[in-house]
């Protein structure tokens, strides 16, 4: 991977080449200036140490382990992560879990300073305190190694309230389409439960993360055989659970208007 000041000088090598060309003397000086704050650019280093939660196996103690980072403090928790493994970590690899790196599959949840978010999404430099950075694994997950989880019981939750969408040859569904777009979105990331104060693992609380799947299979199929049993199913695992702290619309990686959705849920 190029470094952020290689980067630069590339960039700045080929205005060069552009400029030379530009005959418009106004457009010639524009662009000129555009290089020299180009080339003024620095590379903000730092000192971080990172501190990661650790533990082979369920069943084990856990332990912290921290790590010297000096360098660019633009990487992404998902970078250093990938970096570490390569070098100081090489032989005893920290277990994390990724799929895109692109904020597109959720798989990086993890706590970071104590915040569920998406390593894929959060860089050093804005979450760095003091010089330094925790990263844990979820907590109101089963733990599989280090910061990996297992999340196979938001499914499951599903399975019992029954959410599921059913073939229809023609849709009567003619709501703003918008908000539905936006529930399409959700990563079932596990960061809304992680972070709300009324779920618990293993609870009947569904969370936020089943109200969503809910949500969509309810207002878009209208003539669904079961759709009752699924409204029942909502007002059992979820409405009359939640507290309306609202903590899982702030940590939403995706920024979701989760308070919309279980508005315009509660309506049927």
């Amino acid at each position: 991977m190029l470094e952020k000041k290689a980067v630069v000088h590339i960039i700045a090598a080929t205005f060069q080449k552009k400029i030379a060309i530009i005959k418009n003397k106004r457009l010639h000086d524009l662009m000129a200036r555009l290089l020299i704050s180009l080339l003024k650019v620095q590379v903000k280093q730092m000192h971080i140490e990172l501190t990661v939660k650790r533990q082979t196996v369920p069943d084990e103690t856990s332990y912290l382990q921290t790590f010297s980072y000096d360098g660019d403090a633009a990487l992404t928790i998902a970078d250093w992560l990938t970096e570490v493994n390569r070098t100081e970590a090489k032989t005893n690899r920290i277990a994390w879990e990724c799929g895109c790196l692109e904020k597109k599959c959720g798989a990086c949840a993890m706590r970071i300073n104590g915040i569920p978010r998406l390593a894929c999404s959060v860089f050093l430099k804005d979450v760095v305190r003091h010089g330094k950075i925790l990263l844990e694994p979820l907590s109101k997950f089963p733990l599989v190694k280090d910061l990996i989880v297992d999340r196979s019981s938001m499914f499951e939750t599903l399975k019992r309230m029954r959410i599921w969408m059913q073939e229809k040859e023609d849709s009567s569904y003619a709501q703003d389409c918008n908000l539905q777009y936006q529930a399409g979105q959700c990563l079932q990331c596990g960061c809304c439960l992680e972070i709300c104060p009324n779920f618990l693992a293993g609870g009947d609380f569904a969370g936020a993360a089943a109200m969503i799947e809910a949500y969509k299979a309810v207002e878009q199929n209208e003539a669904d055989d079961h759709r009752a049993e699924m409204i029942v199913a909502y007002r059992k695992y979820f409405f009359s659970g939640c507290g309306q702290s609202l903590s899982c619309c702030n940590v939403c990686p995706m920024e979701l208007p989760l308070d919309e959705m279980q508005v315009r849920l509660n309506k049927f």
